[in-house]
């Protein structure tokens, strides 16, 4: 297995708070670690500096600060406050397992108002963080039979030209699946010469509710490749904002759509999902033009958990960019640590995760399909990321068979700022060439 670690510099996060109704200006507060790096050891003695300014940089000393230490974010191991007298405050901790020592403040007005919040982590060894629970014994046979009932049903596809203009040709697509809802998107190839074999890529989307994306479709298209981009849930594309926003209204089709069915195997809201991106893979194969060498599939958090399950799925798979991957570690509270979006498995009242849903999310955890995917592989983490937890997404990553590589953020949240796309760019193209090498050299 190929390991690449891509190095960030920075050990700095810096949040910025809104203008307080008793101050001129807010308060900045800056965190750094030491000592620096983007990984440290079990049991190693980390410490947080935490500076707090004011207007040019002028030390602030009005009010406290008050401080959490977690692993990750998932209980406090310390929490204290402490009052401002414009000095720096260092903070200090460990975790005795891998982990994230999160750091989080507040610096608070002597009125009670808060003012500003920032926070840091700092990884320790996250390498070595291992999955909650193991797979299901029958989870291929799970996923087997559910393949092939899609299979069962032709690639039955209806194109409806967006436009034809310029150097891509444009379709809002409509794939027949086995089930009531099509895959739903916008599919664009560039004009080619007759007989030209092209790359396929097929972009995911994140959590929520909308219409496939003509932008990211026709942006894959103009690099040269056949582009395909599905909307999540197979509903129609390009209607107006409050179409989409009744189907997630109570009494929605969509309403709380991540947590539907989440008690029966077979009832998983994300079991469609997940389908739907192999029958759009099916798709992409099925075009005259494809070139049988790459097949990629790119998203960020909801899109980058159905990047990996494709990988996982789907040995025609590629390339897989998995952007701060949700749907991990499900049952990551049997280990006293945070799961990603959307928290699948509930506590009962005891604290307990719900046995019965734990069971069932077995079957949907990410993890389970990233240690199935042997497609080249890039995933970013966000250290500071609540919703899909950077411990969370590690466990994932580490279970990847396949070539890897990773892009630690230690500044960043739930994100997918323009530098990750362009790196998962790329790391795709240079894929692509490196697959053209191969076939050449097998001709």
């Amino acid at each position: 297995m190929a390991l690449v670690v891509s190095l960030a510099v920075a050990t700095v996060v810096m949040l910025l708070a809104t203008r307080s109704e008793a101050q001129s200006a807010a308060p900045t507060i800056t965190i750094q670690t030491e000592p620096p790096g983007l990984r440290h050891a079990v049991g190693e003695i980390i410490q947080f500096q935490v500076d707090v300014t004011g207007e040019e940089g002028h030390p602030w000393a009005a009010g406290s600060l008050t401080y959490t230490l977690s692993d990750d974010g998932y209980a406090p191991l310390e929490e204290e406050t402490l009052g401002l007298t414009g000095d720096p405050l260092f903070l200090s901790g460990k975790l005795e397992r891998p982990g994230f020592l999160r750091c989080e403040v507040e610096v608070i007005h002597p009125g009670g108002e808060v003012l500003a919040r920032a926070v840091a982590a700092a990884a320790v060894e996250p390498e070595n963080l291992s999955p909650s629970r193991e797979a299901p014994v029958d989870f291929d046979d799970f996923w087997s039979e559910q393949k092939q009932r899609l299979a069962s049903v032709p690639i039955e596809a209806e194109m409806v030209a967006v436009s034809d203009a310029g150097e891509v040709e444009l379709f809002d697509l409509k794939v027949r699946t086995h089930e009531e809802w099509p895959v739903s998107g916008y599919f664009a190839r560039p004009r080619s010469e007759p007989g030209q074999r092209l790359p396929a890529v097929l972009w995911t989307h994140g959590a929520g509710v909308r219409s496939a994306s003509t932008e990211r479709a026709t942006e894959g298209a103009k690099q040269g490749f056949l582009s395909l981009d599905i909307n999540a849930h197979g509903i129609p594309n390009g209607k107006p904002e409050a179409f989409y926003e009744a189907l997630t209204d109570e009494g929605g089709r969509l309403h709380r759509y991540a947590s539907q069915g989440r008690e029966n195997r077979d009832g998983v809201y994300f079991r469609g999902m997940f389908l739907r991106v192999v029958r759009a893979l099916d798709f992409l194969c099925a075009q005259p033009e494809w070139d049988g060498q790459v097949l990629a599939v790119i998203g960020h958090s909801q899109g980058g958990a159905q990047a990996l399950v494709a990988g996982g799925l789907d040995s025609r798979v590629t390339f897989v960019g998995a952007g701060v991957p949700a749907l991990c570690d499900h049952t990551g509270r049997l280990r006293r640590r945070t799961s990603g979006w959307p928290k699948l498995v509930p506590a009962l009242t005891d604290g307990r995760p719900d046995p019965v849903i734990a069971e069932v999310a077995r079957y949907y955890d990410v993890v389970n399909f990233a240690a199935r995917c042997h497609a080249d592989t890039i995933v970013s983490v966000g250290f500071v990321d609540r919703v899909c937890p950077p411990t969370s997404c590690y466990v994932a990553f580490n279970q990847i068979p396949g070539s890897l590589e990773i892009l630690p953020e230690p500044e960043m949240g739930h994100a997918a700022p323009r530098e990750i796309q362009d790196r998962f760019w790329q790391a795709l193209d240079q894929h692509r060439q490196e697959r053209l090498r191969e076939a050449e050299a097998a001709d």
